[in-house]
């Protein structure tokens, strides 16, 4: 099974039966953040919050990249994983 639109990736992450790794959790997050929303605008989070961090990071990483190809890397992304995780 592999998906051919953002939609469908989204759909397919839900149905990995064990969790990918934290480096690949963020790569999802952050092409998903950037193919859905375009350049992080967000404040930087402080403090301890560690994850917010991280987060904000790899997004902010993507800066300048085309909301299609964010989205088209992201469904590469999902298509590679669901073999290692489904």
């Amino acid at each position: 099974m592999s998906a051919t639109s953002l939609d469908e990736a989204v759909a397919l992450t839900k149905k990995f039966t064990s969790k990918p790794s934290n480096e690949e959790l963020l790569k999802l997050y952050s092409l998903y953040k950037q193919a859905t929303e375009g350049d992080n605008t967000s404040e930087r989070p402080g403090g301890f919050d560690f994850v917010a961090a991280a987060k904000y990071n790899a997004w902010l990483a993507l800066k300048g990249k085309e909301k299609d190809e964010a989205s088209s890397e992201y469904i590469e992304l999902v298509n590679t994983l669901a073999g290692k995780y489904m």
